[in-house]
C-alpha cells in the first residue's frame, strides 16, 4: 500500500499534529478530556495513534484548541478520513499485531534482532507454518493459515523492486540450532536465508554463542525507521498478549545503541553466510 494511504501511518500522524497543537496551547491531556466530557485515555491513544479518529473527534478538538487556519483544519480533517480506510491486513479479520503490520508496510528500514528463530520476513512457507504450528498449539488449521499467509503477504516488502524494505537482521545462534518442522525443513529454511541474504537490501548477521552474554539477551525488538522525517522511529516488542510499541527519542536511542553493540559481536556478513551453510551440511547430513 502506498504510504500516503497507510490508515495505521496517517492516524499516527495525525497524533502528531494533535498533541503539538494541544501543548501548543498550554493544555494538558486532563484538561483536553474534561473539556469533551470524554476520558484522558481517549486523548492518549488520539495522541499515539493506537485508536481510530473520527473527522468529529478533529473537529471537536480544533475548536478546544481554537484552531482558526481552515486550511489547517481540513488537512486534519482529511488525514482523520484518509486514516479510518482499511489496509491490506484487513482483509485477513482479527491479526494481533496490526498495527506493527501497518508501521512495516510503511516503514523505509527495519533492524531486527531475533534470539528464538528465523525472522519471520525471511522465513520460507513451511517453516513459517511449523513455527506459527508450535507457538499457538490450539489454534486451529485455518487461523495457522491465516497467520502464515499474512506472513508471506508481509515478504512482499523485501521483493518490491520500486520500494524494497531495507533489512538488518541479528540472529542469535540458537534460532539456527532450533530444529524446527525437521532437519530437512531446516536445509531448505537455511539455503533460503543465505539467498536472502544476497539481496543487496538486506543484510543478515549471526550472534554465536560464545559471544556470550550481551545487550540483546533479554528478548527479541524490532527498530523500524521511516522515509518521512516527520515520522519517528519505533522500538517494537512483541509480547504474548499485548505489544509494546516506543516511540520517544531517549527509549527508540537507547535500543539502537544496543543494536549497533549486537551488530558490532556478531559475525560479519561473509562469516555468517559460512556459518548458516555449515549447519545448513549437518542438517544435510541428518
Amino acid at each position: 500500500m502506498a504510504s500516503n494511504v497507510n490508515p495505521t501511518v496517517r492516524r499516527r500522524r495525525l497524533g502528531q499534529e494533535l498533541r503539538k497543537l494541544r501543548e501548543a496551547k498550554g493544555m494538558t491531556a486532563e484538561q483536553v478530556a474534561e473539556r469533551l466530557l470524554v476520558s484522558q485515555s481517549k486523548i492518549s491513544r488520539l495522541e499515539n495513534g493506537r485508536r481510530s479518529i473520527s473527522q468529529r473527534d478533529v473537529r471537536d478538538l480544533c475548536g478546544v484548541y481554537e484552531v482558526e487556519d481552515e486550511h489547517m483544519v481540513n488537512s486534519l480533517m482529511q488525514m482523520a478520513k484518509d486514516s479510518r480506510q482499511q489496509g491490506w491486513w484487513h482483509a485477513f479479520g482479527d491479526i494481533p499485531y496490526s498495527v506493527y503490520i501497518g508501521l512495516e508496510t510503511d516503514a523505509e528500514s527495519l533492524r531486527v534482532y531475533e534470539p528464538q528463530v528465523i525472522p519471520g520476513l525471511l522465513q520460507t512457507h513451511a517453516y513459517a507454518e511449523a513455527v506459527i504450528s508450535g507457538a499457538l498449539p490450539e489454534s486451529t488449521p485455518a487461523e495457522i493459515e491465516k497467520r502464515v499467509t499474512v506472513r508471506t503477504r508481509r515478504q512482499e516488502r523485501i521483493r518490491d523492486e520500486e520500494r524494497p524494505l531495507r533489512l538488518w537482521a541479528v540472529i542469535d545462534e540458537g534460532a539456527l540450532r532450533r530444529v524446527v518442522g525437521g532437519k530437512q525443513l531446516m536445509v531448505e529454511q537455511l539455503e533460503h536465508l543465505i539467498e536472502q541474504s544476497l539481496l543487496p537490501h538486506v543484510t543478515v548477521q549471526v550472534l554465536p554463542f560464545e559471544m556470550g552474554a550481551h545487550p540483546g539477551i533479554s528478548g527479541q525488538y524490532s527498530i523500524l525507521e521511516f522515509p518521512d522525517a516527520s515520522d519517528s522511529s519505533v522500538v517494537y516488542i512483541e509480547g504474548v498478549t499485548s505489544d509494546l510499541y516506543l516511540e520517544k527519542a531517549p527509549d527508540v536511542a537507547k535500543y539502537s545503541l544496543m543494536y549497533e553493540h549486537l551488530r558490532a559481536q556478531a559475525l560479519n556478513v561473509e562469516q555468517t553466510r559460512e556459518f548458516i551453510a555449515k549447519q545448513a551440511k549437518v542438517y544435510a547430513q541428518g
